[in-house]
């Protein structure tokens, strides 16, 4: 596999003002793995309970995604439920049941280890140290964190950051680690700890891009009705290193790029409950939108 995902599967009960669903696909390695297919093949590394449907497996397998590392275990899937205020800004966590992801332990099968570009999806940053430890080659290594494991965890992750390219992070989550509220800053900062580059998500805002003295801001996409911006995060990260993977190219151009194919993506996922957003898109709807982006960013 060129590109291997690492990260978490799960099954998802949302309630937003627009509806709720339950028992619905989610963890990051389901939004990231379907949006990295649009441009290249993944293979996850995860666990899942024996009540997995396979419904879902089948919605991967439709995405290409290969299923080598993903290892179902007697018990349940680990299941996650929030709800969103009016303002989507405001999430309550209902319930987080691990289940059989309390005992996750990633190990990657042989055909992994040679893996090109590597995401490391939200886990703790214990277990994201342990898979680059197995990798045998020199990967591209994206890390996307979040604010749990800042407070929870944060030696593992300083010690993570040493050892990744680029660090994906939400504007919050940037100024607990650098305590700074200016994003030049931070990402100064941030880049000391270890990745070369640096994407700050600020959610309907955009994204900034950071490498050395260059920066790149991509806007957010305007639109008309978001109903579950669960996943977002993940479906950025995702189509961002399915790009990269595709691609192979590693210039400051070809970065701003990646981004702006995150956030294309992320623009349809917010549109729907779970990864209905995300599936079964086509060219022209990718096309279509990304060029909404492009004419929103020139002037």
């Amino acid at each position: 596999m060129s590109l291997i995902i690492v990260g978490s599967l799960a099954l998802d009960t949302i309630e937003a003002p627009a509806g709720s669903v339950a028992e619905v696909p989610g963890g990051s390695s389901s939004y990231c793995s379907i949006a990295s297919s649009y441009f290249s093949t993944a293979g996850i590394v995860g666990i899942v309970g024996d009540d997995f449907p396979d419904s879902v497996i089948s919605l991967l397998k439709d995405h290409h995604v290969n299923l080598d590392g993903m290892k179902i275990a007697a018990g349940k899937t680990f299941r996650w439920g929030g709800r969103y205020a009016d303002n989507f800004d405001d999430r309550t966590t209902l319930f987080t049941d691990l289940n059989v992801f309390e005992d996750f332990n990633p190990i990657l099968p042989d055909t992994y280890k040679n893996a090109d570009y590597v995401l490391l999806a939200n886990i703790h940053p214990g277990l994201q140290n342990h898979v680059l430890d197995q990798l045998e080659s020199n990967a591209f290594v994206v890390l996307d964190t979040m604010n749990l494991w800042i407070d929870t965890a944060l030696d593992d992750l300083l010690a993570l950051m040493k050892r990744v390219d680029m660090l994906v992070i939400n504007d919050e989550e940037a100024r607990m680690l650098t305590n700074e509220r200016s994003y030049g800053k931070a990402a100064k900062k941030l880049q000391a700890m270890g990745p070369e580059w640096v994407v700050i998500k600020k959610g309907q805002h955009g994204a900034l891009l950071f490498h050395q003295s260059q920066v790149f801001s991509v806007p957010g996409l305007v639109i008309d009705e978001v109903k579950d911006p669960t996943g977002a995060g993940d479906t950025f990260v995702g189509a961002l290193i399915g790009y990269l993977a595709q691609s192979k190219d590693h210039s400051f151009d070809n970065m701003k790029l990646a981004v702006v194919f995150g956030s294309v993506l992320a623009s349809f996922c917010v549109e729907d409950f779970s990864v209905d957003g995300i599936t079964y898109l086509d060219e022209s709807e990718l096309e279509t939108r990304y060029d909404e982006f492009v004419i929103m960013s020139q002037f």
